[in-house]
């Protein structure tokens, strides 16, 4: 990350921000984030994350009432300019500080604000390398689908993965539904038509997931949001990941399975046609 950040509205050194331990986000886990692209200078599709962010609020608790769009906004793009980011990624947190809680501490904010910027992901030419996560989504969680601070299962999931040398892994819930990646939504191709699962699955509303779907549907490509098992995506001749910190990203290796990508492929398609909303 950069070594400057946006807390509570000031800009300080990264090291210098303090989130006090007792408050509901400290304790509980209580929060939400979003991270997104930085091209050119200029956070990609902010509006479409700040509406998700006061979605997730509320479904979580967290007070966001004292924040909106262009306030955020403009922070961010404060801290953008103090950073000289030109292509990179932003996260923006929201510390849900006070909630009905069993310990509270008076005169706290309700809500904190941090925001911060750091480099892009970069994704080698090879591609990227997929399992299988041997650990479940819980669907009837009351956070299930959403972008909570509370996300050590998601990294869990990450860095067993990469301890086998796998770039990601594909999750499934508890009934065995293919959901997402463990920080990315999934994509793949079947004879020309693209299938991702449904939300109803467990799976984010991802902002990059959101745009695909409309780019495709902008291209005239047949694509499908369904309920699927493992064995569906193993028939498919194209995987694909998205989300903020890789655009669309070709997966080359399932497991022990190699794919390749054809000029004109589908992946190619939508890949280029992001690429190109990325530079309007």
């Amino acid at each position: 990350m950069h070594s400057r950040v946006i807390y509570n509205n000031q800009l300080i050194e990264a090291t210098k921000a303090r989130l006090l331990p007792i408050t509901s986000a400290a304790l509980y886990g209580r929060g939400v984030f979003t991270t997104l692209a930085i091209y050119r200078g200029r956070a990609f599709l902010w509006p479409q994350h700040w509406m998700r962010i006061v979605e997730h609020a509320g479904r979580t608790g967290v007070d966001c009432s004292g924040y909106d769009e262009e306030a955020v906004g403009a922070a961010l793009a404060r801290l953008i300019e103090a950073n000289k980011v030109q292509d990179g990624r932003a996260r923006i947190t929201l510390f849900g500080s006070a909630g009905r809680d069993l310990w509270k501490l008076k005169g706290a904010r309700k809500t904190e604000l941090l925001v911060m910027t750091g480099d892009a992901r970069v994704i080698g030419e090879e591609g990227l390398a997929l399992t299988i996560s041997p650990y479940r989504i819980n669907t009837l969680s009351p956070i299930a689908g959403v972008k909570s601070i509370n996300y050590l299962d998601h990294l869990l999931c990450w860095e067993e993965a990469r301890a086998r040398d796998f770039d990601e892994a594909v999750t499934l819930n508890e009934r065995g539904e293919v959901v997402s990646a463990t920080m990315a939504n999934i994509f793949w191709v079947i004879d020309g038509t693209i299938h991702t699962p449904a939300l109803s699955t467990g799976a984010l509303a991802g902002t990059t997931r959101a745009r695909i779907i409309a780019l495709a549907s902008e291209l005239s490509i047949p694509h499908v949001e369904g309920v699927y098992e493992l064995s569906d995506v193993a028939d498919a001749d194209e995987i694909f990941l998205t989300s903020a910190g890789l655009g669309v990203a070709i997966v080359t290796t399932f497991d022990f399975h190699r794919y390749t990508v054809p000029v004109g492929s589908v992946v190619l398609r939508l890949r280029e046609a992001f690429r190109q909303l990325t530079i309007s």
